[in-house]
């Protein structure tokens, strides 16, 4: 239990660097469209390999922290990736332009997204079920992961591309989605770890290997269109939270798995929720939400005055 807890802290520093190294490779490409050819552009870029590395790295942690603690103890330190992203990005700006990028109102906001997903995942904490689960809840399972995806990719790309408000919106949409896709990923990895103890014969002859390196690239595909898409402040949210939500109800789906479900139990998720729903209203109202560049701007400049400061003089 005590390895458990700096192993998932470790894992959580990774996976918030690997975001932040993601999008400073990604955030000059902008697809107007699903780009299947976006993650071998984005791979000539040296920052963009270090956070591929860094979130290998993150789960090389988080399976050994899971590995010495309970789920319901690792899954709540890893909420803690929000606020490390966020300590990025104040770092970053900071040093930049001298002054603080992110706000009191944005730690708040960070805070009490990932309190509230932290308590929830305690509060609930999933247990029992079956080892692996049936063929035919499988397909409806990625039928119905799919049909998310997809209605959100032509939400996502339906937007009207180049306008400020839609960057933001992209992002986020495209963010959840990943974090859908990665809870997905998370319920295949479980399925596939109850036949390692079958060899390579039992691996390579069942389908949940093939399942998950499709998934797995189909994952880190959307991944790289969300943090190129628009600002890390707008998908983030979605990788942190969507990702254990999901996972964890098809736990209660495939696996049968079972939430804690007393009276003080389903009180602390409730308030869980309602702290993660107040955290993710405060920060779409946050000037983060609007673009990085546009939070580049000194207080007070409007696109009009940034036009004439920089209109090249005819004197």
């Amino acid at each position: 239990m005590e390895k458990a807890i700096p192993l998932a802290l470790l894992a959580s520093i990774c996976t918030a660097t690997s975001s932040v190294c993601q999008r400073l490779g990604a955030r000059d490409s902008q697809p107007s469209g699903l780009d299947l050819w976006l993650i071998f552009r984005l791979a000539r870029r040296p920052v963009w390999l270090l956070g591929i590395a860094s979130m290998i790295l993150g789960f090389v942690f988080q399976v050994t922290a899971l590995h010495y603690g309970a789920l319901a103890l690792v899954q709540p330190i890893l909420a803690l990736e929000l606020l490390f992203v966020f300590g990025y990005m104040a770092i970053m700006g900071s040093s930049r332009r001298g002054r603080a990028v992110v706000r009191r109102r944005d730690w708040l906001a960070a805070a009490a997204m990932s309190a509230g997903l932290g308590l929830f995942l305690f509060a609930a904490s999933p247990h029992g079920g079956r080892p692996h689960a049936p063929a035919s809840l499988w397909l409806l399972a990625g039928l119905l992961t799919l049909g998310v995806v997809v209605a959100g990719l032509a939400l996502a790309f339906g937007l009207r591309h180049g306008s400020a408000r839609s960057e933001p919106q992209r992002a986020a949409i495209l963010g959840a989605m990943t974090g859908i896709a990665w809870g997905f990923v998370a319920a295949v990895i479980k399925e596939f770890s109850y036949h390692l103890d079958g060899g390579l014969a039992g691996i390579f002859t069942n389908w949940s290997v093939y399942v998950l390196i499709g998934a797995g690239a189909a994952s880190l595909l959307l991944a790289s269109h969300a943090l190129a898409s628009g600002p890390l402040a707008a998908s983030q949210p979605g990788f942190t939270i969507l990702d254990p939500l999901s996972a964890s109800l098809l736990g209660l789906f495939l696996f049968g798995e079972r939430f804690q479900a007393g009276t003080e139990d389903l009180a602390l998720e409730a308030l869980a929720l309602a702290l993660l729903v107040a955290g993710v209203s405060a920060l779409s109202h946050s000037h983060l939400i609007v673009g990085e560049e546009a939070s580049a701007r000194p207080v007070g400049e409007t696109n009009d005055s940034r036009a004439i400061r920089e209109r090249p003089s005819t004197g």
